[in-house]
């Protein structure tokens, strides 16, 4: 796939949204970008398992600029199942070319280990050098019977409901892997999840494209219920609308 050129207001805008201008709130933490497409609708999908287009190809190329300005990407197993995707980069500046290092390591939150990296998109970009390996997180390392010598596995914890603990995560993943910034592009389980957890995430970026998936169509929504955001503001291109905002949040235990 081939990108279409960056918009060149796009970068400005994005600015305080991103890693290496944004304040930090939480040094010891990565900063945490949570990014992804839905429709008019609120669906990211037509239908759980089915790729669904829904971006401009103005802000598919914006994806591939925010992934050049990450450490790491983070998907859920389901959008690894299927897509199939890549999660490489492939925008750099006119100056520098681009090269395996522009592209943001991958994590899978994989927890029963359905994911396997063996003859995905991943690895083949891996092989020709195009993309880096992925780390998978699982909950028990011991339930992995089958893992790829190329791919590095951890386990994280998980509370009553299953759920892994998002903040100890990304401390251990800043810890272990050297993770200064994670881009989390999906998929529903994880940004239903983390649209509450204003103490992981430091910034929304959400693409708006011009189109209904209907009733079918894979909700994006926090359970927990009402979340208020700060600092929004908007950008409109073609056919989408670009929303850039914080999670509002009471005073943080760091701050």
């Amino acid at each position: 796939m081939s990108l279409v050129p960056l918009k060149d207001d796009l970068p400005s805008f994005l600015d305080q949204y991103l890693p290496t201008t944004a304040v930090r709130n939480a040094p010891q933490k990565p900063f945490v970008t949570l990014t992804y497409a839905q429709s008019l609708d609120s669906r990211i999908s037509k239908g759980k398992g089915l790729r669904t287009t829904i971006s401009h190809p103005e802000t598919k190329t914006m994806t591939h600029y925010l992934r050049y300005q990450h450490d790491a990407i983070m998907i859920g197993c389901g959008t690894a199942l299927a897509d199939d995707p890549g999660l490489n980069c492939k925008w750099a500046p006119a100056d520098n070319p681009l090269r395996t290092s522009s592209s943001p390591r991958p994590v899978i939150i994989d927890p029963q280990g359905k994911w396997d990296f063996e003859g995905s998109k991943m690895q083949q970009l891996f092989r020709e050098g195009a993309g880096k390996p992925p780390v998978i997180v699982v909950r028990d390392l011991s339930s992995i019977l089958r893992r790829h010598p190329d791919a590095t596995y951890v386990s994280a914890s998980a509370n009553s409901a299953g759920q892994f603990d998002w903040l100890r995560l990304m401390l251990h993943l800043k810890s272990e892997f050297g993770f200064e910034s994670i881009m989390i592009e999906g998929g529903a389980l994880v940004i239903n999840q983390l649209l509450s957890r204003p103490d992981v995430v430091d910034s929304l970026i959400v693409t708006v494209g011009a189109k209904y998936l209907g009733l079918e169509g894979v909700e994006v929504s926090p359970p927990s219920g009402e979340v208020n955001l700060c600092n929004v503001k908007w950008w409109r291109g073609t056919v989408d609308a670009v929303m850039g905002a914080e999670l509002e949040s009471p005073q943080l235990p760091w701050q």
